[in-house]
């Protein structure tokens, strides 16, 4: 009797050992060079769609068709750390962002346009109505870029936002395009698509827009990785 309880304690230690080894393991793996991967390049888990258009999965990489909407990450919110995402676009020039700073879950795709912050991607608003408060790394319609190193499709590009407390910076392919503090002054809105003007929470959820069937961005990456101070 002794021998079979014994057995089954070594067992149960060893089944223990195995769950924490494995466990272990797959923190490794996700937390690699502190970076944490949001999209798994296999579906859409942990994420929701809101708006007309949709989001699909396709060999490693995310697409869009539809009309405008907004995909966000369901679980949890985000300050002080940097997200990444690698991205391209479909044309030579396509239009979407990335939303931060998202206050509430959304429901609907303009209220993260409204109260959040967008970072453009958009390389050339020369060619359209817009000015360089719509470029590619800005707060759209807020800031203008330190610089314009986007690359046209179907190059990939790297961007970087770091959500500092009330500081946003974003680097685009290693560059530095936006550098920004809550209460920064702000032009007057030029149009009624753009955000309504006021402080950003320093915690909230993030997306990835999809802005029509001739605007389609592809994202290979959504990783986050926490500041360290």
């Amino acid at each position: 009797m002794t021998n079979i309880k014994h057995l089954i304690q070594k067992r149960l230690v060893l089944n223990f050992l195995l769950v924490f080894l494995c466990a272990s393991s797959h923190v490794n793996a996700q937390d690699k060079d502190g970076w944490r991967q949001l999209f798994n390049g296999k579906d859409l888990n942990g994420w929701k769609q809101v708006g007309k258009g949709n989001r699909y999965v396709k060999d490693g990489v995310t697409g869009s068709h539809g009309g405008m909407g907004l995909l966000y990450w369901t679980k949890e919110k985000f300050s002080n750390c940097t997200i990444r995402v690698v991205y391209r676009m479909q044309k030579s020039n396509s239009n979407a962002g990335v939303f931060i700073r998202i206050p509430l879950e959304p429901r609907e795709e303009w209220m993260p346009v409204f109260y959040g912050y967008e970072v453009q991607i958009d390389n050339h608003p020369e060619t359209s109505k817009e000015d360089d408060y719509h470029v590619t790394g800005t707060l759209y319609s807020l800031t203008k870029p330190l610089a314009k190193p986007g690359k046209p499709g179907p190059q990939w590009n790297t961007m970087d936002i770091t959500l500092d407390g009330p500081r946003t910076i974003v680097y685009v392919n290693g560059q530095k395009v936006t550098d920004y503090k809550e209460g920064d002054p702000t032009p007057k809105r030029k149009f009624d698509f753009e955000p309504y003007r006021g402080i950003r929470p320093n915690e909230g959820y993030i997306g990835l827009q999809n802005h029509g069937d001739d605007d389609i961005v592809f994202f290979k990456e959504v990783a986050v990785k926490p500041l360290r101070k």
